[in-house]
């Protein structure tokens, strides 16, 4: 299996994040690609950078997921922010359209609110530059099934399926899953995205909605209790021509590793009817008992079947790498993943 990374990403280190009101340690930094690569060797598999961590095909592809004015602001909100005086060293929003927004603001501080949704994504002069990285090794990834590899993985921190067309959320800045969804349709028809994360891909899910091109399927906790809150429900179905090409399982909180494989299943089932010509798999850890955003029971034995059951699927297939924070089980979870994959797809 190829594998991907980036080093580049390094550049966005976020030092804490707003918790139930609270600045506390972020757990989305460079030491989870530490982690992750140890858990990619520990399954026999090495990394490759991407030749470049920016490039004028890289921000076509990204306007095609992310509205230009989103873009703009990400990369260059920074020396705006810092032009305001009592500026804090990092962009962090203290205003928020809720109920909707009408009006987009010229000022840093409303440009911030309207594209910053949550407080897990304070940008620093580097946080771009490393959301770039990222993305391009998602971009890398995908262009290798493009050029005949049947699987490829990218290691992608910050993660990106809680970023919208134009919002960043849940320490996502840019779609990575969506992303290599896109560069799959640049010769496949039919796309799917199956993610597997702790957490809705709500940002995933914007993009696509009203796309029937490209199918959208997610198990993660219910968001009645559970971030992302706003988006993840049953009834979200898609709308337009993507209607029936959007599928949520949310699962009780606190579910167990049976419960959630049950969800796999059946989301897989729904994948399948679907019939894609590819696939993405936004691969999260993070639904481990002892995850640090814990919301679910699972053993790091079960990533050895979410492993075998994605692999059984026959399509060409991009995995990119969402959440999953540091623990003592992070690198063993990628490693148990990475295994049950190659016994079922050597």
């Amino acid at each position: 299996m190829k594998c991907f990374y980036h080093p580049d990403q390094a550049y966005h280190a976020p030092p804490t994040f707003l918790l139930r009101g609270q600045p506390v340690p972020s757990p989305e930094g460079p030491v989870r690609a530490e982690l992750l690569t140890q858990g990619l060797a520990s399954a026999g598999l090495t990394l490759t950078a991407p030749a470049e961590a920016d490039s004028p095909m890289l921000r076509k592809r990204l306007e095609q997921i992310h509205t230009p004015r989103y873009l703009r602001f990400l990369e260059t909100i920074y020396e705006r922010w810092q032009a305001l005086p009592d500026a804090a060293e990092f962009v962090a929003p203290n205003i928020h359209p809720c109920g909707g927004g009408h009006h987009y603001p010229r000022h840093p501080i409303g440009q911030a609110g309207w594209h910053l949704h949550d407080m897990a994504c304070p940008l620093s002069a580097t946080s771009f530059q490393g959301a770039l990285a990222s993305a391009a090794s998602a971009e890398a990834a995908a262009e290798a099934v493009l050029n005949g590899a049947p699987v490829a993985y990218a290691l992608c921190r910050p993660p990106g399926h809680h970023a919208g067309p134009e919002r960043a959320g849940g320490f996502c800045l840019l779609n990575n899953s969506a992303l290599a969804a896109t560069v799959l349709r640049e010769r496949f028809a039919k796309v799917a995205i199956i993610d597997v994360d702790l957490h809705h891909g709500n940002g995933t899910q914007d993009i696509f909605y009203d796309r029937g091109d490209v199918w959208t399927g997610s198990l993660h906790v219910d968001p009645s209790d559970f971030y992302p809150f706003f988006w993840g429900g049953a009834d979200e179905i898609g709308s337009g021509e993507g209607e029936e090409a959007n599928v949520n399982l949310p699962l009780p909180l606190g579910a167990d590793g049976d419960v959630y494989l049950d969800a796999l299943a059946m989301l897989i089932d729904h994948l399948q009817r679907f019939k894609p010509e590819a696939v993405v798999v936004a691969l999260g850890l993070d639904a481990h008992k002892d995850d640090p955003l814990a919301g679910l029971r699972v053993e790091t034995e079960a990533f050895v079947e979410v492993g075998k059951r994605l692999a059984a699927l026959s399509q060409p297939m991009v995995i990119v790498q969402e959440g999953g924070y540091p623990t003592e089980h992070l690198s063993a979870n990628l490693t148990a993943f990475m295994q049950g994959f190659q016994q079922a797809k050597p």
